[in-house]
């Protein structure tokens, strides 16, 4: 750690971690009440376990990209964090609200809740992913523009790199595309449409700035290639991420009743999306092998190549396979739509989180790594999320294939519980693979302290901290 406001990432990484492990359980339930109906009902019905699990996702990883932004911001511009005192203060502010908000979730009817919490005056809620209440979502808003003002600050008072410019627009994108979750028309159509102004445009626009921005900071740091090779590959696979995102939104309106040229400007640059995560994958692998340094965080290194690879296959592979319109048809809203979801998510996002609080948390702690032992305990836990979260996706294909062919593209179309009822075999596998997903975690937590154990011994090796 070489500027003493980079301390303030830590509790978002920890809050972030221990949100996970909520998302992950929660998704337990949920696989669970798919093949036992009345599992935990009344007290956690589907619905509520749903918010939860996705609710959950969003604000962790939120929580991890504002801790990676407080750690590489002050590195890249060369100066500390402008103001230390908010991060903390928006730290809590968020915690507490996500915590109130799980809670109200759990024990208030939704219907209740909306009342309670001022959705009469400002109807934002009832919305898939968007779910929260309105007061939430202000308390977001507030916490998304003094973060946004504090890293801010900080490039703009410091030195500026093509890392923390990306970044910052990043960022920008994630504060203003949410401010369409306050829209809310009564025209279903408008209501879709602007809908995915914030959830396509985040996880396949501006989020992908961000993705993109941390695995060049890694990759600059663990590898020592020049910043000027690994920013020309940024500029590259920004731009691409950027035009195929955001026109590839049109993906969504096939089917909403938006203008019929969306199937096809959805579905041409639908189809291009897999370019900036497959030049992300050359990129990380290009960058390691071109490496001036052994870098001893070896478990950072594998999580930000796992990130490629992995975002590669989920957002890029599988998000191609049910993308174009006329297959689009029949597999819109199916498990085929949950397989790209999972993967693509973790493959993304989940992973590149991962590998930023592989790579600083050490640092934070004092140290240029973890022990070997604590490292081998992190790639154990890779593999272990990473094959289960595979098998999650192809079980989950598989299902999804058997719905369409049985309840969508056949002569005599079956009823929806009928075909859940056939394909709940798949559904039992998923949540054996999901078991193995959430022990995986829970070695990765464990890896951590492992290392804390090991403190006093030598981690691995022997170069500056300085040069990290």
């Amino acid at each position: 750690m070489k500027y003493k406001s980079q301390a303030v990432a830590k509790p978002y990484f920890i809050a972030a971690i221990a949100l996970f492990v909520a998302q992950i359980l929660f998704g337990l339930i949920m696989g669970l009440q798919y093949v036992i109906g009345d599992f935990l009902f009344p007290e956690i019905p589907f619905n509520v376990a749903r918010m939860v699990h996705t609710n959950t996702l969003i604000v962790w990883l939120l929580m991890a990209f504002m801790g990676a932004s407080y750690y590489l911001v002050p590195e890249e511009a060369e100066r500390e964090l402008a103001a230390p005192w908010l991060a903390v203060a928006m730290f809590w502010i968020f915690l507490i609200a996500a915590g109130l908000t799980v809670i109200g979730y759990l024990f208030v009817p939704y219907s209740g809740l909306a009342k309670m919490t001022g959705n009469a005056i400002l109807p934002t809620m009832g919305r898939e992913f968007l779910e929260q209440p309105t007061i939430t979502k202000v308390g977001i808003v507030i916490v998304a523009l003094a973060f946004l003002a504090n890293v801010a600050l900080t490039v703009l008072k410091g030195r500026k790199t093509v890392v923390s410019l990306v970044l910052l627009i990043g960022l920008t994108g994630l504060a203003v595309f949410f401010l369409f979750a306050f829209y809310n028309p009564t025209n279903l159509v408008l209501d879709k449409y602007y809908w995915w102004w914030v959830v396509h445009l985040w996880v396949e626009g501006v989020w992908e700035l961000i993705l993109g921005a941390i695995l060049a900071f890694v990759l600059i740091k663990t590898t020592g290639v020049d910043r000027e090779v690994i920013e020309k590959w940024l500029y590259v696979i920004i731009a691409m991420a950027l035009i195929t995102g955001i026109i590839g939104t049109g993906h969504h309106y096939y089917w909403i009743g938006a203008p019929e040229y969306w199937q096809w400007w959805g579905s041409i640059f639908s189809a291009l999306e897999p370019i900036p995560f497959f030049l992300m994958t050359i990129f990380a692998f290009n960058m390691v092998n071109r490496r001036r340094r052994n870098h001893p965080n070896k478990a950072a290194v594998l999580w930000a190549l796992g990130t490629a690879v992995m975002a590669f296959l989920g957002a890029g592979v599988w998000g191609f396979l049910h993308t174009l319109a006329p297959i689009n048809f029949y597999t819109h809203g199916t498990q085929i739509t949950a397989a790209h979801g999972h993967l693509a998510f973790f493959g993304a996002y989940v992973l590149i989180s991962l590998t930023i609080i592989s790579y600083a948390m050490p640092l934070l702690n004092g140290r240029e790594a973890n022990s070997m032992r604590s490292q081998v305990l992190e790639m154990w836990s890779f593999w272990l999320m990473a094959v289960s979260m595979v098998f999650i996706t192809l079980f989950l294909t598989a299902a999804g294939i058997l719905q369409v062919y049985l309840q969508r593209f056949n002569e005599a179309p079956q009823q929806f519980m009928v075909v859940q009822d056939k394909v709940a075999l798949f559904y039992w596998l998923r949540e054996l693979a999901g078991v193995v997903f959430l022990i995986g975690l829970v070695v990765y937590i464990w890896s951590f302290f492992a290392a804390a154990k090991d403190a006093k011994e030598p981690a691995v090796s022997s170069e500056a901290a300085a040069s990290a």
